[in-house]
Order: structure tokens, then C-alpha cells, then sequence
């Protein structure tokens, strides 16, 4: 059960723009958005966030970077973010054979050796405490650029955010991620936990 419930979107009209960038990637606006708005601002600064984070000019596939949050989420046990970044790599062109394989995406072909170290990467950076090495580093140096770390990493540290709000907040899952997840990893015994409503 929810710790603090969201409220409708109508409840702080001013910040109907920042809910539209969210259906416009989601479907939907977000029942941790929904909370958060008690303090306009911070909806404010995380849609900010959010949108440069996400930014579709930028080097890696939005997609992949939907799978990057997903694996930084598994690190940090949030069920709530496992299922939101599962729909939104769904929604950037990730086949459903690939979700499904995320999980396992060590041993799976359908993932390259550049994007295993990439999770990998994510992985350790996601850790308590940050499990990056300079030798992981230098490894994902060969197959990223500079530009792309840092996409890569802004992932990770967004995700680090909504990992702690999530949880904390045992905010309610959206029907839809939570179907998605369902389907992807039923097979692994995907349960929303705490988040179900």
C-alpha cells in the first residue's frame, strides 16, 4: 500500500506541461509524478532532469538507455522502476524477445559484447557502495565514447533518485509497466511486491 497516495493530475494545474512530457513517453503520467507534485517544484526539476537525461539527440538508443535504468533499478531492488523502464524500452523499439532476456543478458546472444559491458557497467555503478572499477572502466572506454559514458551514467544516477523515491514512497504501480513486466519476466517470477495496489 501506498505511503502517500498520488493525487490527480488536476490537483497543481501548472504543472500540466511537465505530465504531458510524461504521456507523450509513458502513456500515462507517472504515480510517482502524481506524489511528488505536493512540492511543485521538484516535478519541475525532475521533468528537467528527466527530459536530458532522455534526450532523444543524444548518442545511445533511448531504448537501450531504458535498459541501462533497468538493470541500475534490479541493483537497487525497485520493483516500481524495473517496471517502468521495461515499458519505456518496449516503447523505444526493444523487442519483447530482448525484455525477456535483460535478466539473463550476461550468457544471451541477443545481447552484443558492447552492451554487456554496458549493463555490467550499470550494474556496478547502481552497487552499495559503487562497485566501479578502473579496470571495468577502462574496458567500457573501448566500446563507448566519453559522450556516451556520460549518457550511460546520467541513467544511473537519475534512476539512483527514483530508486529511493519509489521505494520509500511504496508508490503504486501503473497497470500498464506492471503488464509489461508480467510479460517479460514472468518467467523469472516478477511480482510488484509493495507496489501493488
Amino acid at each position: 500500500m501506498s505511503r502517500l497516495e498520488p493525487l490527480p493530475p488536476e490537483t497543481t494545474p501548472e504543472l500540466k506541461p511537465h505530465f504531458d512530457f510524461f504521456l507523450s513517453t509513458l502513456g500515462f503520467t507517472p504515480n510517482s509524478v502524481l506524489t511528488m507534485q505536493r512540492k511543485p517544484k521538484l516535478v519541475q526539476a525532475f521533468a528537467q532532469l528527466n527530459a536530458a537525461v532522455m534526450d532523444p539527440a543524444g548518442e545511445v538508443e533511448l531504448g537501450f538507455r531504458r535498459l541501462i535504468g533497468h538493470v541500475a533499478s534490479k541493483a537497487a531492488g525497485c520493483l516500481y522502476c524495473q517496471a517502468h523502464t521495461l515499458l519505456g524500452a518496449s516503447n523505444f523499439g526493444v523487442s519483447p524477445e530482448k525484455l525477456a532476456a535483460v535478466w539473463t543478458y550476461a550468457s544471451s546472444p541477443l545481447y552484443s559484447e558492447r552492451e554487456r559491458v554496458a549493463l555490467d557497467f550499470a550494474l556496478a555503478a547502481a552497487a552499495q557502495p559503487n562497485a566501479v572499477t578502473d579496470e571495468q572502466f577502462a574496458q567500457l572506454r573501448q566500446h563507448w565514447s566519453d559522450g556516451e559514458i556520460v549518457e550511460l551514467l546520467g541513467v544511473v544516477a537519475m534512476f539512483g533518485f527514483l530508486n529511493r523515491w519509489n521505494d520509500s514512497m511504496a508508490t503504486p504501480l501503473e497497470a500498464v509497466p506492471d503488464a509489461v513486466a508480467r510479460q517479460s519476466a514472468g518467467s523469472h517470477g516478477w511480482d510488484a511486491g509493495k507496489h501493488l495496489r
